[in-house]
Parts: structure tokens; C-alpha cells; sequence
């Protein structure tokens, strides 16, 4: 990478597949078994079909959803079950595409690993039949917010672009198109990322590191591993969009080949994107020197979101976008639900869902995005990190209604803090106590920094849930 260090080391690989840039895996003939039936799998399955393979595709769980898709992919020539694998089927497959929830301790996966049989993501399969350029975005957090942003920046913008992935479109049916877009924005989940081979970002950004799935990795430094795979295709003309303010940001990214852009709202940052002594945010390109916005033009809340305004406009700069259009789509742009999403402000007190903070380093980040009083609402199912990281605001007067799984945890890691930890058997419990905690002027967040697996089927659930709960307290309000 440019003025950053020599190459990065090679990684392993781990299934037998060689490398074949955008040489497409599947040919006529070929026994691919799709497992999973999300979106993504749906589509893969449908992908491999078009290009000849004899598919099966399976889900383990038999529900409302899975066995509709399962219905619509037979109606369409494709063996397709749930409830369970065929793990017979499975092994004697010359590919497997796999969904990214199944952890690497699932019995399929061991399967696969004593078969050898090449496994890879949907995103992989997918990438080896398109023919847009691909901008890559990952990150413990933010991935989403920034991904949408990008997109909403090119499309402003009149660039031809789409978002795939782990939201919009699955890349698999992009890749079906008969005239395919120009750009693809592709969030990419570490999970993602560990079966992929060849996938390779014209423009990649890394917007942060913190530890996380500490249920799934067995470490820090697995999970990291695979964030690293962002750089492992990368070449000369590789453009990469790195946060300067993260320091593990920048050592895993030391080394890509390449060209790196920085971003950072504490210094310039050249070539790259920052946050001026005014508080605007400013580009620096050895071919283009602009002022965007005001920070407090922003909708979207958050310090954090000012670095991700500035990567999503840095990409959009390197994409060919014209200032007015960055400017203008920075502004418009509302931010997305369950990310420090206001609800309402009952009584002076604001209610903000953010539901999608399913770790600590995102409860930090959304606790530091207020100079208000704050009473935290923290707990489900707990990842594997220290809730420790939370006392030191806690110790400032932050407070803590913890519910759900992880509330004991919650209670014996912060509740020897000068402000005490409030227990609540469910989220609308917790609601009512904080509504009785908080005073006007002060924020109830719901940031829980923890997965909502105990409760809820997704964060979206808690999310939702999580405004009802409010709309009603607010609607009982009124009517006082």
C-alpha cells in the first residue's frame, strides 16, 4: 500500500479452490449444494442453476419462511428440503455455497472440512460471474449506516451503482442480470469474508475494529483474521478507505498493496477526507480539494457517523461523484432504523433506538454521541466480551437498566459502579423503570451490547418492539 509498508503475508487457504479472479466457479454439469434458504441462498441456487449445475439446497430449520422458499426453488427444477442436510448429498458435492449464520462448529461444516469439498460464500460465487466493480465495506460497526450512505451518495450522484450483500440486493441475483450495474456496494460480515477466495474490492473500506462474536471466534485475533481477507486479493490498483483514528484499522491494513485513503475527525488527512478546525468536512486528493458540509448538517447522529460521512464520500469521490452531489446527499440523507434512530421525547426525554448495537465497542460509540444525562438500556444474549469497558461512563452518572440473558452479568460487572444497575424482566419492564429513572433533559437509549437472540428473533424485532413500548408510554402521556 502506498507509504504504508511492504506486502501483507499470505493467508491460507483453506478450501481447495484456486484462485481464479472472476472465472466463474460453477459449469454445466456440476454438483452444487446451497445451504441455507435466506435470500442469498435462494439466489445462489438460482445462479447455479443458470449456468448448468445439477443444485440441491437444504435449510436446517423447517419454518414459514424456509419451506416457502424451499416450495418456490422445486417449482423452479431444484432439489430443495429443510428441517436438516443431506450430508451424503452434501459430500460428494464438487461445490458448496454456504450460508454465513452457520457457525464452523455446525456438524455440516465439520463435514465439509473432512471431505475437503470446496466451500465458499454466496458472495464468492457471485462475484466470479459479475461484472460491476465492487466496493467493499466492513467493520465492527457501521457497516450498514455507511454502505446505504455510499449508495445514496452514487445514486445522488447519477451514478449507476446497487447495494448487495448483507443488505439489498443478494449479489447472486445481480450477477443474473443481463445488463449488470456499474458499481455493487457490498457490506461484507467477517463471516462473509472467511469463505471467500478470489473476492476482490475496487475500492475497499475498513471502517473500524473492536472485539465481537466472541460466542463464534475463539479469539479476538480469528475474528480479526478474517477481516483481513478484505486485502487478500489486493493489487496495484487497489483503492482502500481506512479510518487513521483506529490503530488496529491501520495494522491490519499495513501492507495491502494499493493506494490508501484516510479519514479522521481529529487531524487532515491526506490523501483522504477529515473534519477541518471549523467542523467541516473537507476532501484532500492530489487532484481535487473540496469543502462538503458542516458537520451539524448532518442528520444522522454520532461522532462516529461524521467518520462514516467521510468514508461513504471519499468512495464516492473515487467513484467519480462531484461535490454539489457528496454535499447535497450528506445532508438529505436520514440515517437508517435501529442506528440511533430518535423516537420520541416524552416529557423532555429523548427516546433513541439502538437496537443494532449487538456489542460494547457499538454501546461506547452510541453512550459518546451525547452530552446529555443517559439511562442505558444494556443486556440479551450475551457475545463473550466484558460488559468492563461500560464503568468508567457508568461511573459518570450513566445509568443501567440491564434485562434479558445477560442482566446477571450486566449486575456483577457494573453494579459495584457509584450509579446502580436496575433488573428488568423483559424490554418493557426495562422501559418503565427507566422511564421512572430518567429526568428531563435526559436520553433513555436502548444500545444493548448484546444480541437480541434470547427475546428476539433479530435486532430489528427488539428494535421495533422497543418503539411500540415507547409510542405507547408517550401516548399515555397525553392522554394524562
Amino acid at each position: 500500500m502506498s507509504a504504508h509498508g511492504a506486502s501483507l503475508s499470505p493467508h491460507p487457504t483453506p478450501d481447495p479452490i484456486a484462485r481464479g479472479g472472476r472465472t466463474p466457479l460453477v459449469r454445466p454439469g456440476d454438483a452444487v449444494a446451497v445451504l441455507g434458504l435466506g435470500l442469498s441462498g435462494v439466489a445462489a441456487a438460482r445462479l447455479a442453476k443458470a449456468r448448468g449445475a445439477e443444485v440441491y439446497a437444504s435449510d436446517a430449520v423447517s419454518g414459514e419462511r424456509q419451506d416457502a422458499a424451499a416450495g418456490t426453488l422445486r417449482e423452479e427444477g431444484i432439489v430443495a428440503e429443510t428441517g436438516g442436510h443431506d450430508l451424503s448429498l452434501i459430500r460428494n458435492s464438487d461445490l458448496v455455497v454456504v450460508s454465513p449464520g452457520i457457525p464452523p462448529t455446525a456438524e455440516v461444516r465439520q463435514v465439509l472440512r473432512e471431505s475437503e469439498t470446496p466451500c465458499v460464500a454466496e458472495i464468492e460465487l457471485a462475484y466470479r460471474d459479475l461484472t460491476s466493480r465492487v466496493i467493499g465495506i466492513t467493520g465492527t460497526n457501521g457497516k450498514t449506516t455507511t454502505t446505504a450512505l455510499c449508495h445514496h451518495i452514487l445514486e445522488v450522484g447519477g451514478i449507476d451503482a446497487v447495494v448487495g450483500g448483507n443488505i439489498g440486493t443478494p449479489l447472486s441475483e445481480i450477477a443474473l442480470r443481463a445488463e449488470q450495474p456499474d458499481w455493487v456496494v457490498v457490506e461484507l460480515s467477517s463471516f462473509q469474508l472467511a469463505d471467500t477466495d478470489a473476492f476482490a474490492s475496487d475500492i475497499g473500506v475498513l471502517l473500524n475494529l473492536a472485539p465481537d462474536h466472541l460466542d463464534r471466534y475463539p479469539d479476538v485475533a480469528a475474528y480479526y483474521a478474517d477481516k483481513r481477507r478484505l486485502f487478500r486479493n489486493s493489487g496495484p490498483h487497489s483503492r482502500w478507505v481506512l479510518n487513521a483514528e483506529d490503530p488496529a484499522v491501520m495494522k491490519l491494513a499495513q501492507g495491502a498493496e494499493g493506494t490508501a485513503y484516510l479519514v479522521s475527525t481529529t487531524s487532515p488527512a491526506s490523501p483522504g477526507a477529515y473534519l477541518d478546525a471549523e467542523d467541516n468536512l473537507r476532501l484532500d486528493l492530489p487532484e481535487r480539494r473540496e469543502s462538503w458540509l458542516s458537520a451539524r448538517d448532518l442528520r444522522i447522529l454520532g461522532r462516529h457517523n461524521v467518520v462514516n460521512a467521510l468514508a461513504a464520500g471519499t468512495v464516492a469521490a473515487l467513484a467519480g461523484c462531484e461535490a454539489p452531489a457528496i454535499a447535497s446527499a450528506l445532508a438529505g440523507f436520514p440515517g437508517l432504523p435501529h442506528r440511533l434512530e430518535p423516537v420520541a421525547s416524552i416529557g423532555g426525554v429523548l427516546w433513541v433506538n439502538d437496537s443494532k448495537a449487538t456489542n460494547v465497542a457499538a454501546t461506547l460509540v452510541a453512550v459518546q454521541a451525547f452530552e446529555r444525562p443517559i439511562v442505558l438500556l444494556l443486556g440479551g444474549r450475551h457475545k463473550g466480551e466484558p460488559f468492563a469497558p461500560l464503568i468508567p461512563w457508568v461511573q459518570r452518572g450513566v445509568g443501567v437498566v440491564a434485562f434479558g440473558e445477560a442482566a446477571p452479568r450486566v449486575l456483577a460487572e457494573l453494579g459495584g459502579a457509584p450509579s446502580a444497575v436496575t433488573l428488568a424482566d423483559s424490554l418493557e419492564s426495562a422501559v418503565r423503570a427507566a422511564r421512572k429513572i430518567a429526568r428531563p433533559g435526559d436520553v433513555v437509549l436502548l444500545s444493548p451490547a448484546c444480541s437480541s437472540y434470547d427475546m428476539f428473533r433479530n435486532y430489528e424485532e427488539r428494535g421495533n418492539a422497543f418503539r411500540e413500548i415507547v409510542q405507547a408510554l408517550q401516548r399515555e402521556d397525553r392522554g394524562a
